[in-house]
């Protein structure tokens, strides 16, 4: 099992700044044409404190090594799913239907005198024999660089660009 934590700053935003752009379709799909993402569909599903997020999307896989090609294909699909209980804690999961493996953690939400970290701690495991620690490592690292895309998103969201 490989761990992914990230902390994405949002300067001069508040906690409820920061929860209602997360609550954005809009912002989600922005994140998603920043990364360059093929096809996607984004729900956001509010009720009262209580928020749902799905992002099903479909990217290309761009400079992924031989040795995962082969398990991934030459497209993957990613449905990322968080279910927020408040504005300042959310449970994540993303997975890839089809494939063996899963993502799961929290994303933490805290407020300071000068803006919002938002905090994402992810466990990443994928069962396959030999290769699966390899896979963990690509994920994880692909993780760390769509989260660290959509603090940037975020933060030009945020300052109204």
């Amino acid at each position: 099992m490989k761990k992914v934590t990230e902390e994405l700053r949002y300067d001069g935003a508040t906690l409820e700044q920061v929860h209602e752009m997360l609550a954005d379709p809009a912002f989600r799909e922005r994140v998603c044409d920043f990364q360059g993402v093929k096809q996607r569909t984004v729900s956001v599903d509010r009720q009262g404190e209580r928020m749902g997020v799905t992002i099903d999307q479909v990217q290309a896989a761009q400079g992924i090594p031989g040795f995962a090609k082969k398990f991934v294909g030459d497209e993957i699909n990613i449905v990322q799913t968080e279910d927020w209980l408040s504005p300042a804690k959310g449970d994540i999961h993303v997975a890839i239907p089809g494939k063996p493996g899963e993502m799961s953690g929290t994303a933490l939400l805290t407020e300071d005198p000068d803006g919002v970290t938002e905090t994402v701690n992810l466990a990443v495991k994928v069962n396959i024999p030999l290769a699966g620690g390899k896979i963990e490592s690509l994920i994880a690292d692909m993780l760390s660089k769509a989260l660290r895309a959509e603090n940037k998103v975020g933060r030009d969201y945020l300052s109204g660009a």
